[in-house]
């Protein structure tokens, strides 16, 4: 079984994942990429999707043009979870 976060967590995970917004409707994190252009957006989304997969949790995300936001919350758990965290980290290491 898949674990939430306590509330102590949350808080210290959002302390370390800069640029990550809490959003306590969903119990989850968001965030917005910015790149030059659509190819550069959708690499990126490359590089997550594989990431992603690997590591079996998968955002909800959306593009539009040069931008990309990404949502983690985990279903199994109605909330964010250390699944979340992993995800958020390993974006990070693929932004630019």
């Amino acid at each position: 079984m898949i674990a939430k976060l306590t509330d102590d967590e949350r808080i210290a995970a959002l302390t370390e994942l800069a640029g990550w917004t809490y959003d306590p409707q969903r119990d989850a994190i968001s965030r917005r990429f910015t790149f030059a252009d659509f190819s550069a957006a959708f690499g990126f989304m490359t590089r997550v999707a594989l990431a992603a997969d690997k590591i079996d949790h998968h955002p909800e995300w959306s593009n539009v043009w040069n931008r990309v936001d990404i949502l983690l919350t985990t279903h199994d758990c109605a909330g964010l979870s250390k699944r979340d965290l992993k995800l958020a980290r390993a974006i990070d290491a693929l932004a630019p």
